[in-house]
């Protein structure tokens, strides 16, 4: 009986340690500028704002805000570079939301998978916003690379 005791007793110390040892959200910050354009484009992209992830176990927030687009927002997505820096080549790895309007916020969560967590810790995980003007073939706008 007094096995039986102190095995209860360990359990629920343990069960009461447990959340001391969950994983603490790791936080990932970018600053949504101006994409790669020509001098044909200047008039398409202009804006600023900022995005800032939170990424616990492999469900990474986003959340962000931007204003001074040339037209209203789109769209945001959540994109993996090919290299720190260098956009991809690929479809996106997740749709965000983005307010319809110049001036506005964007958010989403993503579930991530192995190979996208170690892109996003490795600096390749970027945000791209559009709007109803931005550089073709998309409309591709600001973006900002998350970065711990």
């Amino acid at each position: 009986m007094r096995r039986w005791h102190v095995m209860a007793l360990a359990a629920g110390i343990a069960a009461l340690a447990m959340p001391a040892f969950a994983q603490r959200p790791e936080t990932f910050k970018g600053r949504l500028e101006w994409v790669p354009i020509g001098g044909t484009e200047r008039n398409d992209v202009a804006g600023e704002g900022n995005v800032s992830a939170q990424l616990t176990g492999s469900k990474l927030s986003v959340t962000g805000n931007f204003s001074g687009l040339p037209a209203k927002a789109t769209g945001a997505k959540l994109h993996i570079g090919v290299a720190k820096g260098a956009r991809g080549r690929g479809g996106a790895v997740a749709d965000l939301t983005a307010t319809n309007a110049a001036v506005g916020t964007l958010a989403g969560e993503v579930q991530l998978s192995t190979e996208q967590v170690a892109a996003l810790k490795a600096g390749r995980l970027y945000v791209q916003l559009y709007s109803e003007k931005g550089v073709q073939p998309d409309h591709s706008t600001l973006w900002a690379w998350l970065l711990p």
